[in-house]
Order: structure tokens, then C-alpha cells, then sequence
């Protein structure tokens, strides 16, 4: 395979209007300090490896929550449903009201399992790894779950859906209506 020459430069804006053409899962990643729930809203979630059983994030370098789930070692990754963008909203917040009101339970790993989320997977944290403005963090599972079934949120195109409606959004599009 041939490498560039040299690196594209691409403004900003149209780097984000190009890659919300992909569709993202939105993934509440929680943990706990003390008694204190601690939690942020992340775009990227993905499964990095199944032996070892491996998943992975990325949040921005200035991120004020990253730090804490860093020290606390351990996170629970939260699918929400697409019935919780209140909760995408309220956990995307600045400042520590992030949980007022959020029904969640305890993990066996001390990470906060919140209510009527699609899925969750329990990590303790395996590596981050500095990449442009953003941290990877890979996380090796020690629990995971399928909470409900109801349909994943998904954030496309600057929106947030679900997946029956964006189908069916896509799919009329195509057709012409």
C-alpha cells in the first residue's frame, strides 16, 4: 500500500460535517469516586478485541471528567436507549448535576449501571494511549450485559435518532419519498 505524500489539511467544519456522516452510538461512561458518581457522554465506543476481551473510547485532551475515571481505574460503558437523550443531554453538561435525578445501580466493580440503558460492559482500565487532541482509552471487560431491547441512540448528521427512524429516514430518501 502506497502512503500519502504528504498530509491533507481540511478546515475543521468540514472535517465534522464529512465524518457525521457515520453514525455513532452514544455511550454514557460512568465510575464512581467514593460514594460520588462520576460520568461523561462519549461518541466513539467500539470493541477492540475478544481474547483478550477488549473495548475502547475516546475523549477529548481537555475533558474534566477523564481524569477522575483515569484515577478511579474502572468505568462502566452505557449504551443508552433511544428513548434517553434527555439523559445524553443532562450527562453532556458542565458541572456535577450530570446525575440528578438518573436512576442507576452498583456493578460488582463499582461503576454505575444506569436504568434503561440497551447495554453496559464493566472495565477496568487497561491502557490510554495520547493520540492528536483526543485519549484512547482501551478497558479490559470484567462484566457486560444486555439491559433491554429497546433501540440504541444514535447521533448522526448533528442529530440524535435511533436506529428504526434513521433507517427509515435513509430509506425514503433513497426512494424518493
Amino acid at each position: 500500500m502506497n502512503e500519502p505524500d504528504t498530509v491533507a489539511e481540511f478546515e475543521a467544519r468540514y472535517l465534522r460535517d464529512v465524518l457525521g456522516n457515520f453514525p455513532t452510538s452514544v455511550v454514557a461512561v460512568t465510575t464512581t469516586m467514593g460514594d460520588e458518581p462520576v460520568g461523561m457522554v462519549v461518541g466513539s465506543f467500539t470493541s477492540v478485541s475478544l481474547d483478550p476481551p477488549l473495548v475502547s473510547f475516546l475523549v477529548d485532551r481537555s475533558s474534566s471528567t477523564l481524569p477522575r475515571i483515569l484515577e478511579a481505574g474502572r468505568f462502566c460503558a452505557n449504551a443508552l436507549a433511544s428513548d434517553q437523550e434527555w439523559l445524553c443531554r443532562q450527562m453532556s453538561k458542565k458541572g456535577a448535576a450530570r446525575f440528578e435525578g438518573v436512576a442507576w445501580e452498583m456493578s460488582r466493580h463499582q461503576n454505575p449501571i444506569l436504568e434503561g440503558v440497551v447495554a453496559w460492559v464493566d472495565c477496568a482500565i487497561d491502557k490510554t494511549v495520547e493520540l492528536g487532541d483526543h485519549f484512547l482509552v482501551v478497558g479490559r471487560i470484567g462484566d457486560l450485559n444486555v439491559a433491554s431491547v429497546k433501540r440504541p441512540l444514535l447521533f448522526f448528521r448533528g442529530g440524535y435518532g435511533d436506529y428504526t427512524s434513521t433507517a427509515q429516514l435513509l430509506l425514503d430518501s433513497h426512494l424518493g419519498r
